[in-house]
């Protein structure tokens, strides 16, 4: 059968530790009592398994008869008054096949202080240190894999037994480990107690935000009822102001379409007998209405209303609308720059040689191309395109900016006084509109932090407000408790965030010894960058590693007061006694 026990741990080549079964329920040793340091990685230990290694500074040997490589747990299994039987159960031996160098039992049981059995183990006793199992091939293999050097018994090697020194060092550890926890926890009580105080002077101040948000609310209310009466007069008065402008405007322009239409009249009346006709018409060819370059007598008696000709008051009405924007005047405009007389010399200089006659073919040909360039230009104006001889149309150009006719003119006093006190009002009522927005925002960051879960006694909480970092070689780490992780460049860029605030992410059994920031920048083809932040026991609050241990998902080291645990009592004075 096969014992069932605890796992003792066992140091391996390369600090590797493996693990074997132990017999239990039965008396063990002083020395299988301490535990590996690595039970205190991050000073996360709990309380008892620190006194118990505090009050026992040292391991003592007991002598108990028993083959080599055995401990004094299983010393019991090895009766040499009685057949050995294998711890799996398997083999019944003679006792005096142990350490015989011939691995018997398939557990390798029988060769505990052999390397015969490479699934065997050796238990080293280490006196003065931790007791540990190492296996079985490493005996006597040259390497002393015990502090005592009892696994080289029989390889010509002497090994030093540095079994006291590792132990004296241990103790110097365990005891700064516990100087720091008491110094720490010492820390934890002053940031509970502070977050205590804390606590009711926020909630204080909420229950007095909250007592004044009801006023200014009433008062942002009032405000805005002084600002609508406020803004009546005012409106009516800028729509007042706007609305006789625009008639201005409306009759300016009409008046000017007026003066156009009468130019455009006069230009028209060839004869000045008062009307245009069909044919007077027709002398302007850009109004064409069929695509054909000339304006037709029907097209022109269809521009007309049918008639053959028409007075000037009946052109503006009917006509001047329909061909006003095709309508090209006659008259050059008077603000043209008129070109100077050049100077006789540069024609001279710039004139080039006289030609020979040309022949008659060569005219025919110059003829027949000018007539090709006189319907090239007639197809050009039929598309719209003015040559340069051209005269520009009557309706000038709408300038770039408008000019002093086209913007309104200033309010006048009354108006612009139903104005300011308009604006008067609406500043009063934004200001308190303001106010109660930043109000109702401190209300809920006050809700929010008061019901924030900063640990079983608010211990955390001090790191709220707080954000501390870590410089590497090549990125300097920010951590920003319960609100994000990000990582920046050290020489210059915009910060990856790694993660915002998910939750409490430690073990059941201790919850509060890591955080969660999660949804983070995505990664190239990846998920979301997520950071895990192990809280560790510390007098200083510093983030001591950062580390990338798989892609995307970073962990961090923080060392806090807040995650010390609560020491175990120091052991009495050896001076003191209880009375009985």
């Amino acid at each position: 059968m096969t014992p069932a026990g605890p796992q003792c741990p066992v140091q391996a080549h390369g600090g590797e530790v493996l693990a074997f079964p132990i017999a239990s329920g039965h008396s063990a040793s002083p020395c299988s009592l301490l535990l590996p340091t690595e039970h205190f990685s991050g000073l996360r230990a709990s309380g008892k398994m620190l006194v118990l290694l505090l009050l026992l500074p040292v391991c003592w040997a007991v002598e108990v008869k028993r083959p080599r490589g055995v401990s004094l747990t299983n010393h019991h299994f090895y009766d040499e008054s009685k057949p050995f039987t294998c711890l799996d159960g398997s083999t019944i031996i003679p006792f005096d096949q142990v350490n015989d160098d011939y691995c018997d039992c398939k557990d390798g049981s029988d060769e505990p202080g052999t390397a015969a059995c490479p699934n065997g183990s050796f238990h080293c006793t280490n006196t003065g240190y931790k007791p540990l199992y190492i296996l079985s091939r490493w005996v006597n293999d040259g390497v002393c894999d015990c502090c005592d050097g009892t696994d080289e018994y029989n390889s010509g090697i002497v090994c030093e037994n540095t079994c006291k020194e590792k132990g004296r060092k241990e103790r110097e550890t365990l005891q700064q480990m516990a100087e720091v926890t008491r110094e720490g926890f010492r820390l934890k009580k002053i940031l509970i107690e502070d977050w205590k105080k804390a606590r009711e002077e926020k909630q204080q101040k909420l229950i007095e935000l909250q007592a004044g948000k009801k006023s200014l609310e009433d008062q942002v209310e009032m405000l805005r009822t002084v600002k609508e009466e406020a803004e009546k007069p005012e409106k009516e008065a800028k729509d007042q102001h706007r609305k006789l402008w625009e008639e201005q405007q409306a009759a300016s322009k009409a008046q000017r379409e007026q003066e156009l239409a009468a130019n455009a009249f006069q230009e028209l009346d060839d004869d000045m007998d008062g009307a245009v006709s069909v044919a007077e018409l027709q002398t302007h060819p850009e109004l064409d209405t069929d695509g054909d370059g000339a304006l037709s007598e029907g097209e022109a008696q269809t521009l007309l209303g049918g008639d053959m000709q028409m007075d000037a008051a009946t052109f503006h009405d009917r006509v001047w609308s329909a061909i006003r924007d095709k309508y090209q005047s006659e008259v050059l405009p008077t603000d043209l720059p008129v070109p100077s007389a050049p100077d006789l010399t540069e024609l001279q200089e710039e004139q080039p040689p006289v030609p020979s006659l040309p022949t008659e073919e060569e005219e025919e040909e110059e003829e027949a191309e000018e007539e090709e360039e006189e319907e090239e230009e007639e197809d050009s104006q039929v598309q719209g395109e003015q040559s340069k001889e051209t005269p520009p149309p009557l309706v000038p150009s709408q300038p770039a900016s408008p000019t002093e006719e086209d913007k309104m003119p200033p309010y006048d006093e009354q108006t612009q006084a139903f104005i300011d006190a308009a604006q008067e009002a609406r500043n009063k009522f934004e200001e308190a509109e303001r106010s109660l927005r930043d109000m109702e925002e401190s209300i809920r960051n006050l809700e929010q932090e008061i019901s924030f879960d900063f640990g079983p006694s608010g211990e955390f909480a001090y790191l709220y407000s707080q954000c501390y970092e870590l410089t590497t070689n090549e990125y300097i780490y920010r951590l920003c408790p319960f609100k994000l992780v990000s990582q920046k460049p050290k020489l210059g860029g915009s910060p990856t965030n790694l993660g915002t605030w998910g939750s409490w992410a430690g073990p059941e059994h201790d919850k509060f010894s890591a955080m969660k920031y999660e949804q983070g920048t995505g990664c190239w083809q990846g998920p979301n960058r997520s950071t895990t932040v192990r809280l560790l026991c510390g007098k200083e609050t510093v983030v001591i590693s950062t580390t990338e241990p798989s892609r995307c998902e970073y962990l961090m080291e923080l060392m806090t007061p807040a995650a010390c645990p609560e020491p175990p009592p120091e052991p009495p004075a050896e001076d003191h006694h209880d009375e009985l």
